[in-house]
């Protein structure tokens, strides 16, 4: 077979193989590298900042985090009397960062016009020294996206998880500080410069009123908030907990909800990505848990042998109110 540029064979994206979703002008696409949303617009308008199919996802875009979501300090942490120890992938903050499996090939076990499902079992490994079953149900309908992800514990032991997603919330032509955002939430937890937990604070700390609908003009946000509610002025979907709502200037509204399964959410407007891709999007990343809670323990989810652990969450769009 002819080889391509970057080492791969012709033919064969970096992300996978691309399962197309389709309903009425709603489009997405799953990759089979990480389950991941490569892609997603509404009317021909794209909602999610993606990557091309020739391009491997940079900066999360679109993957799902598992068995822990973000930041976890030295790569290293304690569950009872087992030891484990990640690889450092951000080693500049000498952290691991985001889980183990959004670069590993998912199985495709179903594929139909408006949805699909994939799955992927984690083996032990020095990182992670649990065997977990992790399926991806993508569907795509009159509500727009809505993605059910499902934890199994394999193992013959209690196994601690964690887990993500991280979407980014497109901004449009003239980028993220035309746009404004809304997110119902009590708390924000102070980061250091590893971005690692210093401890809670109130929502009110952070120099704009996000549950009141705040200018992204100059925000920078790199920030984890909890105790989160429902958004004034944008009605809920159904099985909703809470949702992030961002308004662009060119009157396209994008909505992010996820059930009471995700009471955390990370928000990040890419100022310390490359220079092209700098706040083109925010990041709203619904978790199980906060930063680094496979060190600290909170909110962590303890899964016993054979439990399943379930969650929703979605991406919704209007031309406005």
């Amino acid at each position: 077979m002819v080889g391509a540029p970057g080492g791969q064979l012709a033919g064969i994206a970096p992300s996978g193989r691309q399962l197309l979703l389709r309903s009425g002008g709603i489009e997405a696409v799953v990759t089979e590298v990480g389950a991941g949303l490569r892609a997603l617009s509404f009317d021909a308008v794209p909602v999610v900042w993606g990557y091309e199919e020739s391009a491997m996802a940079s900066g999360g875009r679109g993957q799902l985090l598992a068995p822990w979501p973000n930041r976890l300090e030295d790569g290293s942490y304690e569950f009872g009397t087992t030891a484990a120890v990640a690889p450092l992938d951000e080693p500049e903050r000498h952290n691991a960062i985001h889980g183990l499996v959004r670069w590993l090939l998912w199985d495709v076990v179903e594929h139909t016009e408006e949805g699909a499902t994939l799955s992927c079992e984690l083996a032990p490994q020095p990182g992670y020294p649990w065997r977990l079953r992790l399926e991806a149900r993508y569907s795509v309908g009159n509500g727009g996206l809505v993605v059910e992800l499902t934890a199994q514990n394999l193992s013959g032991v209690r196994a601690p998880f964690g887990l993500g997603a991280h979407p980014y919330l497109e901004a449009g032509q003239r980028g993220l500080d035309t746009c404004t955002l809304r997110l119902g939430a009590g708390r924000r937890l102070a980061l250091d410069k590893r971005g690692l937990p210093q401890g809670w604070r109130a929502a009110g700390s952070l120099e704009r009123d996000l549950a009141g609908g705040c200018s992204m003009s100059g925000l920078r946000l790199d920030d984890c908030f909890g105790d989160l509610g429902a958004t004034a002025e944008w009605e809920m979907p159904a099985g909703a907990a809470w949702q992030a709502v961002l308004t662009r200037d060119d009157g396209r509204v994008i909505g992010l909800w996820a059930d009471s399964r995700w009471p955390y959410v990370m928000c990040y407007t890419g100022d310390t990505l490359g220079v092209s891709d700098r706040r083109r999007a925010v990041a709203i990343e619904p978790m199980t848990c906060p930063p680094n809670a496979l060190r600290t323990g909170e909110s962590l989810i303890v899964l016993e042998p054979g439990v399943t652990w379930s969650g929703r969450f979605g991406i919704w769009s209007s031309s406005g109110p």
